[in-house]
């Protein structure tokens, strides 16, 4: 689940912390109705750092071996509200052996005496959401030989935050906070001995916010794949707990789950991970699968866009594209610049990206990576296709979308099909940009069109005042295609391309028209779990545009199969 704690930095205010203390003076939960089965996971690396004191969150290295996690400095706040999410418990339950179990046991514990009472900074609907589903989970492990007197406590910390979250989840954050808290409130519910009143209400409400944030198509208002897969993954689970207790799931929450399945599968790559747009990353390994798996929603074709996301693919490769204007509103501060981007994967190899949300890299870099020229798209010099508002209230949001985005598809000539548009220039400049993508049926030759042109009267006319003042030169315009920072780039055949070599082996040509400028320069790659950027390169195609039109066609082509060494290169199979 979220391990990011953004939505909570600022911490509980008075109603949450007046909530907390009268829940944690109710009467105490003495143990469990249902033994809970652990449900969320972790990665093992990240277990191994923990164990060794190396203490990673929110993008701030913390190091000091043999220290309480509730004793560490803290960097800032979102360091803070990530060791108050408790992400650490699924890290430390996927490494399992001794010194994990130990640290998850004691640092557990120490939470529940030390804050368990309706204390500190760890108090709001979004993070007792988060922390509750991972303590229920891990709770064998916790608990495991744990003296009485300590297992008291921490049985009426999860007591204490069930009760706060039955008052205070409408409060949380829409979308995967909120799904977050109900989910914690349901699960919490069903496991303790005392709470099984509310599981009737909350798994409604649950339903009830299914309805409202999960649309017809399966996309949540974010438009962040990885969200999506975090909402899928947690309805899932509380299916099954419901399930298991013998209790109702309600329609609207299997409809749901029904629904956002055919749109995952839409937005995953070939290599198994998610399509990185609007603040999501790739997806913890493995979630996607096992989620998927685990809901018995048979694989189907989603028909039509996917979130605002077509999908092409054939072969070994995959291709994904943003086809819909960023959100509005409250989704958007989070939300990327990237109408009519994509990205695209070769077997199990990332080749053309985006670079990546960077939120856990500070405020600079996270508007840096959501602005156009961090996508592989096409950007007006010195304007994105969607503004990001000025420092403020309302700094994060995305103002002066593209008001209209189009996309269609086909199958033509042996190639998939995919033609777009959108007139996010048209009010600075009068100019749509226009792209069309087609794969070829064996998925080993990628050829594109991108057109920056006026399409109408009064956009002539805007676009002249523009070139006017600009003395005549033209308006310049680049396309950007961010490269893996695995994949090795070079110039080729004089400078008339670029060799672009993977991993597996393949080898990819990327050629433009004859006398287009092509260009490597410098970009990164931005990933949660890391302390910096990873440096990466783009292929640039500067131009500029001194009549009404100009289209500019390039191509990607194999030139070199993958090795027989790297044989298990070859694609994830279909769940």
């Amino acid at each position: 689940m979220s391990a990011g704690g953004q939505d909570s930095i600022s911490g509980p205010g008075f109603a949450d912390r007046w909530a907390a203390r009268r829940a944690a003076r109710a009467r105490p939960v003495s143990g469990f109705a249902l033994p809970p089965e652990p449900r969320s996971f972790g990665l093992q690396a990240r277990g191994r750092q923990l164990v060794a004191g190396h203490f990673l969150f929110a993008g701030s290295l913390v190091e000091a071996p043999e220290t309480s996690i509730w004793d560490l400095p803290l960097p800032d706040p979102a360091f803070e509200a990530a060791l108050h999410g408790a992400a650490w418990l699924d890290d430390l339950a996927a490494l399992g052996d001794g010194p994990a179990r130990a640290r998850a046991q004691e640092w557990s514990l120490d939470w529940a005496a030390r804050f368990g009472r309706g204390k500190g900074p760890g108090w709001t609907p979004e993070l007792t959401g988060r922390r509750l589903i991972r303590m229920v989970s891990h709770a064998g492990m916790v608990l495991a030989g744990a003296e009485r007197a300590r297992a008291d406590a921490f049985f009426a910390a999860l007591g204490a935050q069930t009760l706060f979250l039955v008052r205070r989840w409408r409060t949380a954050t829409p979308g995967l906070a909120r799904f977050e808290a109900l989910t914690g409130l349901v699960c919490a519910a069903l496991a303790l001995a005392g709470m099984e009143r509310h599981v009737g209400p909350a798994a409604q409400d649950l339903a009830e916010e299914c309805r409202r944030a999960v649309d017809r198509e399966g996309g949540i208002p974010t438009r962040n794949p990885e969200d999506l897969l975090e909402v899928f993954t947690l309805l899932v689970w509380t299916a099954e707990a419901l399930g298991a207790a013998g209790r109702r799931v309600e329609p609207a929450h299997r409809a749901a789950i029904e629904r956002i399945a055919p749109a995952l599968r839409a937005l995953r790559h070939a290599d198994g991970g998610l399509a990185r747009f609007h603040g999501g990353g790739r997806g913890v390994e493995g979630r996607l699968d096992q989620a998927l798996a685990a809901s018995g929603v048979r694989a189907k074709m989603h028909k039509g866009l996917a979130m605002g996301f077509a999908r092409l693919s054939a072969g070994r490769a995959s291709v994904i594209m943003d086809c819909a204007a960023p959100p509005a509103g409250p989704a958007a501060r989070t939300a990327h610049a990237s109408t009519l981007a994509f990205e695209m994967t070769s077997g199990r190899r990332p080749l053309i990206v985006s670079c990546g949300s960077g939120l856990h890299f500070g405020r600079d870099w996270h508007r840096a990576g959501r602005a156009t020229p961090s996508h592989s798209t096409l950007c007006v010099a010195g304007y994105s296709s969607s503004r990001l508002g000025p420092a403020g209230a309302h700094g994060d949001e995305l103002c002066d979308r593209p008001h209209s985005v189009w996309s269609e598809s086909a199958t033509e000539d042996a190639a998939f099909c995919l033609r777009a548009g959108h007139d996010g220039y048209v009010p600075t400049h009068g100019l749509t940009h226009l792209r069309e993508l087609r794969l070829s049926v064996d998925g080993r030759h990628l050829a594109g069109t991108d057109t920056l042109g006026a399409m109408s009267g009064p956009d002539t006319r805007r676009f002249e005042t523009i070139l006017a003042r600009s003395g005549y030169m033209g308006v310049d315009f680049s396309l950007h295609f961010h490269i893996h920072p695995d994949i090795e780039a070079s110039l080729d055949l004089g400078g008339t391309a670029v060799s672009l070599a993977l991993r597996s082996g393949e080898i990819w040509i990327f050629r433009t028209d004859p006398g287009q400028p092509i260009r490597l320069a410098p970009s990164v790659y931005l990933e949660k779990g890391r302390l910096k950027p990873r440096p990466a390169r783009q292929i640039v195609l500067d131009a500029h545009l001194a009549e009404p039109a100009r289209a500019i066609s390039w191509t990607l082509t194999k030139a070199h199969d993958t090795s027989p060494a790297a044989i298990a290169d070859d694609p994830l199979p279909r769940i």
